[in-house]
């Protein structure tokens, strides 16, 4: 049996302002097909437990979730190492979990426990996990991108003479596309050929909105918004598609070229948040044709079996220990423990130079249990 298949990405790439475009045609173990269809899978799972938990009135607040675009953060994760940085919108689940993190962590910061990314109190939209190059999720439209121009300076500014660039990718929505900081950003990354990365995650709406009504881009095409910087149109639902083509992007951020516009094509299966239905701007026969021809997952699962890589069976198997696994994870995170009051005050004055400063100030008003509705 082999261990290798050739894949075919001829359709998968449109390019804008440059001569050269990644592979068409790529190689692919049955190793890292496994490597990628657990980590969809997982992330798929994840999410579908926030979903449950979500509507059980275990998770509050805002609540964006990631399923239907798992394909995007798997395939830049494959490409990407620690030293390049990624930040991102508060659709940052997925991202946390691939950038060193783990399911029962992700979730006790859902669930507001003090075992969680951010000890319980960042919630959906707030993971950060520098070691790894994860510089967060942005709970303000588009307001990751500055941030993530000066992360690529900071990659520029750092690297040693004649070796390549790290890289710094900013991701963010079709709806955030058409800020005036997104645009300041890529000039600024322009003028001094950054090692930026403009990465639109394109599900073809903006919350409700569709591609057609809230840009006067043809078809959106955020490829090609930039005059004068290149930009690549990549299928997002084609993990190998995704990992060519960032890697032909890494190589040119890299080495000295400036900025790139990429463009992923994707679909979310849950409406823009838990509280949209995502059914009254769309058909629920959109979603399911869109599930049924273009699934992330289904494609990789496809590719292991057809191929001859793996037989069905193991692959059920393989879902089976992941769902066991999201499951467990999420009784664990659940059972963590509430955040202690004194975490109010904590990480938020300092003094001297030190990191934190912990002691209660005389104008902080503490809760009163006894009043809490979780009382």
């Amino acid at each position: 049996m082999s261990n290798t298949a050739t894949f075919d990405l001829s359709n998968t790439f449109n390019m804008h302002n440059l001569d050269t475009k990644p592979n068409t045609e790529t190689t692919a173990t049955t190793e890292e097909l496994l490597d990628y269809f657990e980590t969809m899978y997982t992330i798929r799972r994840m999410e579908i437990e926030c979903d449950t938990q979500y509507k059980s009135r275990n998770i509050r607040g805002f609540c964006h979730l990631y399923d239907g675009q798992e394909a995007i953060a798997t395939g830049i994760n494959s490409v990407f190492t620690k030293e390049d940085s990624w930040i991102t919108s508060y659709r940052c689940h997925a991202i946390a979990l691939i950038r060193g993190g783990s399911v029962k962590k992700v979730l006790a910061e859902l669930y507001g426990k003090h075992e969680g990314y951010t000890k319980g109190k960042g919630g959906s939209m707030h993971f950060y996990n520098k070691e790894h190059g994860f510089f967060g999720g942005q709970g303000i439209v588009g307001a990751q991108v500055p941030v993530g121009v000066g992360l690529a300076f900071e990659a520029k500014y750092n690297a040693k003479e004649g070796e390549p660039m790290n890289v710094a990718l900013s991701a963010y929505g079709d709806g955030a596309a058409n800020q005036g900081q997104i645009w300041e950003s890529a000039n600024m990354a322009a003028l001094w050929k950054l090692p930026a990365i403009f990465c639109c995650e394109n599900n073809n709406y903006g919350m409700g909105t569709s591609v057609e009504r809230h840009t006067s881009n043809p078809g959106g095409e955020y490829y090609k918004m930039g005059n004068a910087i290149p930009g690549i149109k990549i299928d997002g639902m084609n993990v190998l598609a995704v990992r060519e083509g960032m890697k032909f992007v890494k190589d040119y951020c890299s080495s000295g070229n400036g900025p790139m516009y990429v463009e992923m094509e994707t679909y979310r299966y849950h409406g823009h948040s838990m509280s949209d239905p995502g059914t009254t701007y769309r058909s629920r026969d959109e979603i399911a044709k869109t599930r049924s021809a273009r699934d992330p997952i289904e494609f990789v699962k496809k590719a292991l079996i057809e191929n001859g890589l793996k037989e069905e069976g193991e692959i059920k198997e393989i879902e089976k220990r992941i769902r066991k696994e999201v499951s467990k994870a999420s009784k664990e995170a659940m059972a963590g423990e509430v955040p202690p009051a004194e975490e109010l005050y904590s990480y938020v004055y300092a003094e001297d130079g030190s990191k934190e400063k912990t002691e209660k100030q005389k104008f902080i008003r503490m809760p009163q249990f006894e009043n809490s509705v979780r009382a």
